[in-house]
Order: C-alpha cells, then structure tokens, then sequence
C-alpha cells in the first residue's frame, strides 16, 4: 500500500474513532441532562414522571419490594399517596393511602382507580418491566385541586349575569396555589374570570389546548340551562431543571471531563499526524540549508529511526516518504563528497595545467634569449636544433589548448557531429595499419580482426578515429615495450557493434579504474611532454556518449586490459 492510501486509510481510521468517542461522549453527556430533566419533573409531578425513573425507587429482600424514602418525599410533597402491587394484586408495599388498605385488591378496584378521574382525587398507574420481582404496577394518586375549588365556586355562581361572586377564602386558596377560574359563554367569550390566567377576550379549541397543556390540575363544570362553563386550573409551575443542572456539581464534573477528552483527543489526533510532517518538513528545511541529515534531538539522536535503524512507530505512517528521505540525504551527501573531490582535484588540476604550460614556455624563452644573445654566434645546426626543440614545445601546447577546448565543448554538447555511414572493419583496419607503419612504435605489437560479416555503422570519421587512436595511444603509454596490442570488431544481433582494445600489460588498479575517465583526475606529466595532456580518455568516454555508445574497462594486474566501445549499427 502506496503512502496516499495508508495516510488516507489511517486518517478515516482515527476520525471514525475519535468521531466514534465524541459520540460516546455527547450520548453521555444528553443522558446526563435527561437524567435531571426526568428529576425535575417528577419532582414537580410525579404523574409526568416516565416508568423508568421508577426503576430504580424500590428496595427489594426475601419479603418482597418496598418503596424508598426518596420517592416517598416526593409524594409527599405533591399531596399524594403511592401503592406498589404485584400483577397478581397483592399489596407490597404504600405510602399516604388509606389506612384500611387491604393486603389484597381486586381487579374492579384497581380499574376504577386506574381509569377514573372525579372529583376526589386524580390517578395515575405505571407498569414496572422486568424488576427482580418481575412485573410490578405502581398507583399514584393525588387530590384533584381544581374540582374541589370548582365545587366551592359553583353555589355563588350566577349563570344569567355571567358572574363568578367568589368568596373571600376561595380567592386567598386560589392565589396560595396561582390558580384561576374562568367563566366562558357558549361561544368562548370570557364573561368572567380571576387568578393568574391569560387575558383572553374569548377562547378557541386551540386556546383552549394551549391552556390545558400549561395548566398542572383542571376541572370543568357546564350548567345545562345557559351552556355556560366554569373552568378552574392550577398553573404548572416553569420547569427549573436548568437551573438544577447547573448547581448540580457533578454535571460539572461531566463538562470538565468531555473537554478534557476533546481537548486531548484534539491534542492526540494533531500529534498523531502534525508531529511526523513538522519533523519531515524541517529534515527537508536541512537538505536545502546544505545540512544533509536527519533532525535530532538535543542527545543527537535520530527523532525518526531508532539506533537499530528501523523506522519509530508513529512514523511508520510515512516510511515511503521517509525511505524516499533518505535515499535523497544520502544521494546529495555523496554529491557533496565528490563536488569537494572534484574541487580539489580540479585545484591540483589547474596547478598542474599552469606548471605544465610554465614548462615549454620557459623552455622557449630560455632559446629565444639564448638566438637573441649577442655574445655568442650560433651555428646553422644549433639553431636548427633550438627551432625544433621550440616548435615542439609549442606543439604541445596547441595540443595541450586544443583538448582542454575540446573537453569543454564536449561537456557543454557544443560539438555537432558531422556522421557517415563507413565499414568499421576496414575504418579500424587503416588506423592499425598508420600505427604500425610509424617507426616510433616499433617496439609494440599490433594485430587486428575484422567480424567475419561487413559491419557498418553512422559515425564522424574524424572524432571516431580520435576514440580508436586515443585508445591505443594509451596502451602504449601505460605498458612497457614489447606489449602486444590487440584489435577487434563483432556485431551483436546486427544492432550494435562491438570493438574491443586489449593489451597484455601490467594492468590498473582498482581505483585508478575507478577514475580512469575523469578529467580531473589526473594531470599532465611535467617531465616529458610525450605523454600527452591527461585528458584523451576523458574526451574519449565523451566522445563515444556523443555517438550513442558506451565504454567499459576491464584490467587485471599483470595480466593486461581490456577497452569494450559499444556503438549503434
């Protein structure tokens, strides 16, 4: 898997749990608020309480189930009484009801409670799942407010006039509880009304409904003769589970704690994958400020790999990008090695250049005084030896600034070849043939064989012979009289052509074969100017690149060496 896809499969990986923890969290933090949402209004109503705030408000031993104190409090409070029963009708367990309650209830008696609201009292049942005693059933009852105060109203009431008349104790009752009491015609409108109730000038079905669901107990009377009606309700008290929440110091626990889990999860998620990019950025800021290593640490240890040299785990992530690091770290340490070799040699190089141009020029000048000089007369012979020995430092030199120009021109592909199509067998067999009419190569042995078919191949007749020449000029150099130096042409599949230089001499070693084709590796022999300019095989590895070729050296101390020039057919 490619670094794009393992950074794509993490980074979904870690966001769906980190997303997964948040959700955890939020669910945790919701169930928290319902919890005291729930609280808040069984403790204003106990008959709006859900049946699982009930699970919970039971004791349970050998005996039976009893109701605990918490819940009989709040009954309490609200007026009103609780009994717990089994499905079978037993009674477990009371609080506040009857004092005559039997042990046992029959079903008409729990119906009438269950369905009947009077004026007595209202009731509400909840059926209690799957508790260590199975299925239980809880009764809660309270005194109906509103009928009582309607049943003290109605006997003052005039339903001609369309008046309440309520007296002076009704009204104080009703103000304790912020009750009200409404008299309405048949057509809604508001003939009469008192307590804290919206001012309306008539009521609708909607209205009325809105009216209801803010009201926490409610009765109605119709008087027959008129089809005028008395409502009284008592106002459900605002819902304080906001502000139970917030003195509730565990719901600032819970707070402190999701932020804690944000905040570190955040934290976690931005080291997980920020941590890694800042260290390869600033590993990157170092290869361009020429510092070819990785970043470390004050102890000048590695931040990315551990001292076996395997990749840390919360790098593993990246180790494409980090292989692909330091394949580029170690690639421009070894440039910055050779460039500083390079420079070096180049410096030694030049130096060499300036004394070996220093050399002939001295050797003119000291000849040229020498023929100027007035004090001595020359003879015809001298002179004629001065002149040769003259020219031929200056040839050397024109050879010397010819390959130097050369080996520019090569490097800056300023040299255009002008290629003809030749026979490679006889090309190769006239350039033998010239060293071995040359008197000053008696000494060496030369032979030749041609491929047995005609090879042809696209070369510049003049460059390609400076590649063979500089080749067995340099066998010659670097082995002793007597070697024998030997020239061959093959063709592989008819696509390439092979000619191959060897000699039986001394050999080279390995490092000089490492170098043997750099220009500055070597410098000119200050001693004798035979030996040529040190640069022939460096133009000559040029040369051959320039004709699509490649050259390969094979040496072997005191065996001899072989030279492999590949061309295209």
């Amino acid at each position: 898997m490619n670094l794009h896809k393992r950074f794509m499969v993490q980074f979904f990986i870690q966001l769906f749990l980190l997303s997964f923890v948040f959700l955890l969290l939020m669910l945790t933090l919701w169930g928290a608020i319902g919890y005291f949402v729930t609280e808040d209004e069984a403790a204003r109503d106990l008959a709006d309480a859900d049946s699982s705030y009930f699970m919970n408000q039971f004791e349970f031993d050998e005996n039976g189930a009893s109701i605990k104190k918490g819940l009989k409090k709040t009954a309490e409070a609200q007026d009103g009484w609780l009994i717990l029963l089994n499905r079978d009708g037993r009674v477990l367990d009371s609080f506040n009801a009857d004092g005559n309650l039997p042990e046992q209830l029959a079903v008409e008696e729990v119906a009438s409670w269950m369905w009947d609201d009077s004026a007595e009292g209202q009731y509400t049942y909840w059926e209690l799942e799957n508790t260590e005693r199975g299925s239980l059933f809880l009764l809660y009852g309270k005194e109906n407010l509103a009928a009582k105060w309607l049943a003290s109203a109605e006997p003052a009431i005039d339903w001609e006039k369309g008046e309440l008349n309520l007296a002076a104790d009704l009204k104080t009752q009703l103000k304790e509880k912020t009750a009200w009491v409404l008299l309405i015609g048949k057509d809604g409108i508001v003939l009469d009304s008192y307590g804290d109730v919206r001012e309306q000038e008539s009521y609708t079905i909607k209205k009325i409904g809105e009216l209801a669901a803010d009201t926490r107990s409610a009765a109605i009377k119709t008087d027959p003769a008129t089809g005028k009606s008395v409502i009284a309700g008592a106002v459900a008290p605002p819902s304080d589970a906001l502000e139970t929440i917030l003195k509730t110091r565990n719901f600032y626990i819970v707070i402190v704690v999701l932020l804690i889990l944000l905040i570190g999860g955040t934290l976690w998620y931005a080291r997980k994958f920020g941590v890694p990019l800042l260290v390869m950025m600033q590993w990157i800021k170092n290869l361009g400020d020429g510092r070819y290593e990785q970043p470390v640490n004050q102890k000048n240890e590695s931040l990315i790999t551990k001292r076996n040299g395997k990749v840390k785990k919360k790098y593993r992530l990246y180790k494409d990008l980090v292989a692909t690091l330091e394949q580029l770290t170690a690639k421009l340490k070894l440039h910055q090695h050779q460039q500083k070799q390079l420079e070096r040699t180049r410096e030694d190089w030049i130096s060499g250049l300036s004394h070996d141009l220093k050399t002939p020029l001295s050797s003119i000048s000291g000849y040229a005084q020498m023929l100027e000089s007035p004090d001595y007369e020359w003879s015809a012979q001298e002179i004629r030896e001065f002149a040769a020995i003259m020219n031929d430092k200056s040839t050397y030199m024109m050879d010397l600034l010819e390959e130097l120009t050369l080996t520019f021109r090569l490097k800056n592909q300023a040299l255009p070849l002008s290629k003809e199509t030749v026979n490679l067998n006889e090309f190769v067999r006239r350039i033998v043939i010239q060293f071995i009419n040359d008197p000053a190569n008696g000494n060496w042995k030369f032979s030749f064989h041609a491929a047995s078919d005609s090879v042809e191949a696209a070369v510049d007749p003049k460059w390609f012979q400076r590649i063979i020449e500089n080749l067995i000029v340099n066998a010659m150099k670097y082995n002793p009289p007597g070697t024998e130096i030997k020239l061959s042409i093959s063709a592989i599949e008819q696509h390439l052509a092979v000619i191959i230089i060897e000699d039986d001499g001394v050999g080279m070693k390995a490092e000089v074969l490492d170098k043997l084709f750099d220009r500055y590796y070597r410098g000119t022999n200050t001693e004798d100017s035979s030996t040529g300019t040190g640069l022939g095989l460096a133009i000559t590895k040029q040369l051959v690149q320039l004709h699509g070729g490649s050259i390969q050296v094979a040496s072997t101390i005191e065996k001899g060496t072989s030279v492999r020039v590949i061309v295209p057919i």
